[in-house]
C-alpha cells in the first residue's frame, strides 16, 4: 500500500496541505476545531509526518539545520562552534551543508533537511533576492538568517535575521585608510547577491565621500568571497599604471589571498602596501601576517541564532533583527602612515 503524504490527509481533512503542516509543526495561526480534527484523522489514518517516523502526532526531531556558503572559510568555523556548542546546551543535535555560493544547491540542502525533519534551519547563505527564503517564510518554517539578509521589500519584518553594522564597519576600515594618508585605495568584494558586499561597499562610500573621493570601478575587483578572489585581485592592482597604495578586502579570507600575491610580486606589507580585512578570522592574529581588520562576534553570532530560533520553535512571531556593533582591530598590516603624509589636526 502506498504511503499516505500530507496532501492525502489535507484532502481527507477538506484543508490545505499547509494547514496540515501547522497543525503537525505545532504551529499557530489555526482553529482549534481545525485542528483537533486533523489530529483526529492523523491518528486515524497512522499518518507518519515525516522520514523519522517519529509519532502520530508530530514530535520535534530535536534537530536544526545550519547552511553556510564554504567550510573554506574560517569566519564559518567560529560561527558553527556558537551554533553547536548552544544547539548542544538545548539537547539539538546540528546538521551541516554547505552551498558552495549556488543558489539552487541552497534550496536542495533546504529540501532536503525538512525530509530529515529539522525543527528549524539557520541560514548564512541567503542572497539578496531569495526564493528559498520566502518560500519558507510563507510557510511558516522556523528560520534565521545569520551574516546575510534578504533586501526583499515583501519579506520586511517577516523574517528573523542577526548580523554585524556591515556599513559601520566598512566606514570604519576606510576611515582608518584615509586617515593615514591613503587616497587610492583597491578594494577586494565579494559577490552583488550578498547583502555583506553592498552594506560594506556602502560604508566605504560613505567613508570616501567625507574625504570629497569616491569610489574608483578600476581599484574594485569581485570575485567570490575565497581566497583566490584576493589573490587575483592583488596581481590585477598591481598591474595598473598607478597601483594603490592599500587594499581593504571585504573579508580577511580573501585578505589572505592578497597576502599571499604581494609578497609573491615582492611588495611588502606595510611598508609598500597597506592592508586591511573584515571578520577577525583566527589566522588574522598570527605574528607572521598580523592583519589589522573589522572584528565581529562570530561565536556570539551562532550562539544568538540558536537561542532565537528555539523561541521560534515556540511559536514566537518572526520578523526580529538584532545587529551587534563591529570593532576595528589594528595590527602591523597597516600601521604606517603614507610617506610624507601629514595628519591635519
Amino acid at each position: 500500500m502506498k504511503p499516505l503524504t500530507i496532501k492525502d490527509v489535507a484532502r481527507l481533512a477538506h484543508v490545505s496541505h499547509t494547514t496540515v503542516s501547522r497543525v503537525l509543526n505545532e504551529r499557530p495561526g489555526v482553529k482549534e476545531a481545525t485542528r483537533e480534527r486533523i489530529l483526529r484523522l492523523v491518528r486515524e489514518l497512522d499518518y507518519q509526518p515525516n522520514l523519522l517516523a517519529r509519532s502520530l502526532v508530530v514530535k520535534r526531531s530535536k534537530t536544526l539545520g545550519m547552511i553556510i556558503t564554504t567550510i573554506r572559510n574560517p569566519f564559518y568555523l567560529e560561527l558553527a562552534q556558537g551554533i553547536e556548542d548552544t544547539a548542544r546546551s538545548f539537547g539539538y543535535n546540528v546538521i551541516l551543508c554547505c552551498t558552495n555560493y549556488d543558489i539552487s544547491l541552497e534550496g536542495e540542502h533546504i529540501r532536503e533537511l525538512k525530509r530529515k525533519g529539522v525543527d528549524g534551519i539557520i541560514l548564512t547563505s541567503a542572497h539578496i533576492k531569495d526564493r528559498h527564503v520566502a518560500t519558507l517564510v510563507q510557510e511558516g518554517f522556523p528560520l534565521i538568517l545569520v551574516n546575510r539578509k534578504v533586501l526583499d521589500p515583501d519579506l520586511s519584518g517577516k523574517v528573523d535575521y542577526i548580523g554585524v553594522d556591515n556599513i559601520k564597519g566598512g566606514e570604519m576600515a576606510l576611515e582608518h585608510l584615509l586617515r593615514m594618508g591613503h587616497r587610492r585605495i583597491g578594494i577586494v568584494r565579494g559577490s552583488l547577491e550578498s547583502s555583506v558586499t553592498m552594506e560594506r561597499m556602502e560604508g566605504a562610500r560613505r567613508a570616501l565621500q567625507r574625504y570629497g573621493l569616491c569610489v574608483d570601478d578600476d581599484l574594485v575587483f569581485g570575485g567570490d568571497y575565497l581566497k583566490g578572489t584576493g589573490y587575483e585581485a592583488a596581481k590585477r592592482f598591481l598591474s595598473l599604471p598607478h597601483p594603490p597604495t592599500a587594499i581593504f578586502s571585504l573579508n580577511d579570507y580573501m585578505a589572505l589571498g592578497v597576502y599571499d600575491a604581494l609578497l609573491e610580486e615582492g611588495v611588502r606589507v606595510p611598508e609598500d602596501m597597506a592592508l586591511l580585512g573584515f571578520n577577525d578570522i583566527e589566522f588574522a592574529s598570527l605574528h607572521m601576517v598580523g592583519l589589522s581588520t573589522v572584528s565581529q562576534k562570530k561565536y556570539t553570532l551562532g550562539s544568538m541564532a540558536v537561542r532565537r530560533l528555539m523561541e521560534r520553535i515556540e511559536g514566537d512571531q518572526a520578523g526580529r533583527e538584532y545587529i551587534l556593533e563591529p570593532e576595528l582591530i589594528i595590527r602591523r598590516s597597516c600601521g604606517f602612515k603614507v610617506r610624507g603624509y601629514r595628519e591635519n589636526k
